[in-house]
């Protein structure tokens, strides 16, 4: 996929409006974590050399109306430390305010404006929305990969405006995400966790064709194995989903062997490991065991390229963490090209202090989902070259 990035854009002294995804998790009006800041610094560096203003848009949760607890302010003020430069907030998403404060804007200046979201007209793509920010710069970047899976005005509706270009993040994200469906190398792996199977069953169909080996974790290895006639206790599984789980049992598909069992899930509940055949009735399955661990680990260590999205375990409690703790070690020990996403997942690499030993982290949950489905996404759609 090639991009018109903003390498190639005509910059020098331009007013850009520019779309992030600094969708950052609060803690008591506070930013618990600003990774998600720290990723778009090339792309606001980057125009900042080339003297543009820069109008930031950017939202934060999922408002139904204008709640002061999400606003951008928290966001502003700490890309304003990072860059150790002001970045000047307006608490308006468009209006009179915040076209008189971008058209003040001066060269090299940044400006911020309230959450996206705040403006109904933002979720319905509106065309109106999208014309009030355009009238406020010249051309359009979108650095937000993570929301261009998201029909929404500062994503797709504004490049019907302004000439629109990658930034710095989303053109890394679309090259690395490339190169797991592209790349001819071999083995490449794939490892995905996480609880619902509906929201992966699409990507673990493409990724079947794609990849050498699909290795299953969490609730989606559930509903697998019970579609294979395994007893599964009181373990999570969407009974829903049972046809689909068939529709995917594949000769590349590699699932747990063994698992960490409980009759309650609570910290302080008693486990054991079991074998998948040995799961009683009462059992809840919370993690894969250490043989399964094993099997994956050997599979990881031959593997020239790696993927991976979701939790192997029951996340929220610590002692469940452990199987995707050792799977995060053995990836970032291999030598393969590893690329890792979604929130949870990140997070546990981060905790682990691993992220430098993967070859890419993904600010995307759903939109690398989407990407390795193979659908065409909004936000991309119209930043390719032609």
């Amino acid at each position: 996929m090639k991009l018109k990035t903003i390498k190639s854009a005509k910059l020098k002294n331009k007013k850009v409006l520019l779309r992030v995804d600094c969708n950052v998790p609060l803690k008591s009006g506070k930013i618990a974590d600003d990774t998600r800041i720290k990723s778009v610094l090339p792309t606001i560096k980057y125009l900042l050399n080339k003297n543009c203003p820069v109008i930031i848009l950017n939202h934060l949760g999922r408002p139904k109306a204008m709640e002061p607890a999400l606003s951008n302010q928290a966001v502003a003020s700490r890309l304003s430390k990072l860059l150790n430069k002001k970045v000047d907030f307006v608490n308006e998403v468009s209006g009179e305010k915040a076209k008189k404060a971008a058209d003040e804007l001066k060269p090299g200046q940044i400006l911020m404006l309230e959450n996206t979201r705040f403006d109904p007209r933002e979720k319905e793509n509106s065309n109106s929305l999208a014309k009030d920010w355009s009238e406020m710069a010249d051309l359009f970047v979108n650095d937000g990969f993570a929301v261009c899976h998201r029909a929404q005005a500062s994503v797709s509706a504004i490049t019907g405006y302004l000439p629109a270009y990658a930034g710095l993040l989303l053109e890394s994200e679309v090259i690395s995400l490339s190169k797991v469906l592209e790349a001819k190398t071999k083995p490449k792996v794939a490892i995905i966790g996480g609880a619902k199977l509906e929201t992966k069953v699409k990507v673990i169909k493409n990724l079947l064709k794609k990849m050498d080996y699909v290795l299953l974790g969490g609730a989606i290895a559930n509903n697998v194995l019970k579609a294979m006639d395994y007893e599964v206790g009181s373990s999570l599984v969407d009974d829903s989903q049972l046809k689909v789980a068939e529709s995917i049992i594949s000769n590349k598909l590699r699932l747990p062997v063994d698992a960490v069992v409980a009759q309650k899930i609570s910290p302080s509940s008693k486990s054991t490991v079991k074998a998948v055949g040995q799961v009683g009735k009462k059992d809840i399955i919370l993690d894969i065991g250490p043989d399964s661990i094993g099997l994956y680990s050997e599979i990881i260590k031959s593997a020239k390229l790696i993927v991976w999205n979701g939790p192997l375990g029951y996340f929220e409690i610590a002692r469940y963490k452990k199987s995707s703790q050792r799977v995060a070690k053995a990836v970032a020990s291999s030598k393969a090209f590893s690329l890792v996403g979604g929130g949870e997942t990140v997070q546990l690499i981060n905790s682990l202090g691993l992220a430098d030993q993967f070859g890419f982290v993904s600010t995307g949950g759903g939109a690398m989902l989407e990407f390795l489905e193979g659908r065409q996404l909004p936000g991309l759609k119209p930043l390719m070259k032609k």
